[in-house]
């Protein structure tokens, strides 16, 4: 598996992060041994970067993933674990919480990531990212909680997701982050025109995608009149490419120079490995605008 460099001098990564949020009671609602199961084939295949939060699965997922490694703790050292923190939701898993906030104050920052090394049974996180941008942060407090954790050893790297280019600006300047985590697809292209994927490239900073298919919208054949343009154009690259839908959504991200890093949601070891049949592939710049002309719904200017 070629391993991808988010920052200069900083962590590798493989081609995917294998997220995780759909597999626990948001989703599949896996036990343990299909836990196991999927982690190992995902290992198996080079993909050994796993993407967390810790309000997946109202705050259980990790303790599921968790459990992966009480049972087989030698995985930790073939794999990679990212975590996010920073949004606070009501459940009955944190009555404290009363209503939907942001959070990024060192004591909350701290605290979540001691929830997430006793729930993920691991003594260190290879990625912590701020979930949502905190708009009562400071990035003073930020910067030094980052370094107080990786003094501590307890994260090695640090980013954020779905922050605005001057968000991430102001934290990356007291504080180098390692990549910023985005939604980007077909469905949604605004990084693709807001300064985002330009920003990151400027600093040398490879993005990761979450939601790299849309939901998987255009898998299900939507009737307007824009998702009925884009699918005829999908299904004439499909058979151009001898790619499906899903592996050419895949591949419009790929296209792009930032390098971008997508997170894949399924639960299907088979998905994973389509995934990784795109890598031999590289879509023509024409056919690039064509689908994209096509999602804005409507010709460049």
């Amino acid at each position: 598996m070629r391993q991808t460099s988010l920052a200069k001098n900083s962590i590798e990564f493989s081609s995917y992060l294998v997220g995780t949020m759909r597999l626990g009671n948001w989703g599949e609602n896996f036990n343990t041994n299909q836990w196991i199961e999927f982690v190992e084939k995902s290992l198996e295949l080079g993909l050994r970067d796993f993407d967390h939060a810790d309000i997946y699965g109202d705050y259980t997922t990790e303790a599921d993933f968790g459990k992966v490694l009480k049972e087989k703790p030698h995985l930790r050292d073939e794999m990679q674990i990212t975590t996010k923190c920073g949004i606070k939701i009501p459940t009955e898993n944190r009555p404290k919480n009363r209503i939907k906030s942001y959070d990024s104050s060192e004591e909350h920052i701290i605290q979540s990531v001691e929830n997430s090394l006793i729930n993920l049974q691991t003594d260190y996180i290879d990625v912590l990212l701020l979930h949502r941008p905190d708009f009562l942060m400071n990035p003073n407090e930020i910067a030094e909680t980052f370094e107080k954790l990786k003094d501590d050893g307890k994260v090695k790297y640090f980013g954020v997701s779905n922050f605005s280019t001057s968000q991430f600006e102001m934290i990356n300047k007291v504080y180098p982050l390692v990549t910023h985590q985005v939604e980007a697809s077909l469905r949604h292209l605004k990084p693709f025109g807001d300064g985002i994927l330009d920003q990151l490239m400027m600093k040398n900073i490879r993005p990761t995608v979450w939601s790299p298919l849309g939901g998987g919208h255009f898998m299900h054949k939507g009737n307007s009149k824009t998702d009925q343009d884009l699918n005829q154009i999908l299904k004439r690259l499909s058979v151009k490419y001898e790619l499906n839908t899903a592996q050419l959504m895949l591949l419009f991200l790929k296209r792009h120079p930032s390098g971008i890093i997508p997170v894949l949601g399924t639960s299907k070891t088979e998905r994973l490995k389509e995934a990784l049949a795109v890598e031999s592939k590289t879509m023509e710049k024409e056919d690039w605008y064509a689908l994209y002309s096509a999602a804005k719904g409507e010709e460049l200017p």
